[in-house]
């Protein structure tokens, strides 16, 4: 379960009654988060900016802000997991930061994984030290919290966000470190995400055997916003190792696999 749908189910009717989600939205947003595991992200970014609209639809005077906060920041992550790498999408992820840093509401609760989103996309937009920042201040807000346990899922994607800043700059044995760090206590997505941080990390030092090596390594199934990713990191190594015709059908592969996924206007 997501640190989002945690939030979304710990909303009870007394919440709701000062102005949280009321239940029926909560189901939207179920159903927005199920589209998005099912790659079926333009659906479910469609459906969360309608819920924005109508909600904004009233006369300007909404009692449950949560409700419009919650779907524009759905509609974001959905936009960019699906490959638009707009600056538009920062904007909308810029002023949902801000209204979550000025408010006790429920929203309130989502600011670090918003900023961690703010990172990501920020190293789509090739903002890659402005990243690195944003993912270090939540890692440095997460250190500070009691209960850290219950933050591993964020803590890790946290990681991970960090870890690509640092690649994206070309620091690689600094991502390195992080990868080899944390696979110990990774499961399932994160175990495949830091394996595949390790592989980039050692074929941007040029080890690519070892990062070869790696990419055989029995991984979980990838999420839908993660297919390819090991194609296309192994295709790297196969090609830097001269195996042009094994590298040409990886990068097939992984060609294939993102094409399923990516927005129209997606550049590949």
């Amino acid at each position: 379960m997501t640190h989002l749908s945690r939030m979304w189910q710990a909303t009870s009717w007394v919440a709701w009654a000062g102005g949280a989600p009321a239940p029926w939205h909560l189901a939207a947003f179920e159903e927005a988060r199920a589209l998005m595991e099912e790659g079926r992200f333009e659906e479910a970014e469609a459906r969360a900016r309608a819920l924005v609209v109508a909600r904004r639809g009233r006369n300007g005077r909404d009692r449950r802000p949560a409700t419009v906060w919650y779907a524009a920041y759905v509609a974001v992550l959905a936009a960019r997991i699906h490959g638009r790498q707009e600056a538009s999408l920062l904007g909308e992820l810029d002023a949902l930061v801000a209204e979550a840093e000025r408010t006790y509401d429920v929203h309130h609760n989502l600011l670090l994984p918003a900023r961690l989103a703010r990172a990501w996309l920020l190293i789509d937009l090739e903002r890659a030290a402005e990243a690195e920042t944003e993912a270090q201040n939540v890692l440095r807000a997460l250190a500070r919290r009691a209960n850290r346990a219950e933050e591993e899922q964020l803590e890790l994607s946290a990681l991970l966000c960090f870890g690509d800043a640092l690649c994206a700059q070309g620091r690689y044995e600094e991502s390195e470190t992080i990868a080899r760090a944390h696979l110990p206590r990774a499961f399932d997505a994160w175990a495949r995400s830091l394996r595949i941080l390790l592989i980039r990390s050692l074929s941007g030092q040029e080890r690519h055997e070892e990062a070869l090596t790696e990419s055989l390594q029995a991984l979980p199934k990838a999420p839908a916003h993660g297919v390819g990713h090991l194609e296309l990191y192994k295709a790297a190594a196969l090609h830097a190792l001269g195996r042009d015709g094994e590298a040409q059908a990886e990068a097939n592969r992984a060609l294939a696999a993102c094409e399923r996924y990516l927005h129209p206007n997606t550049s590949v």
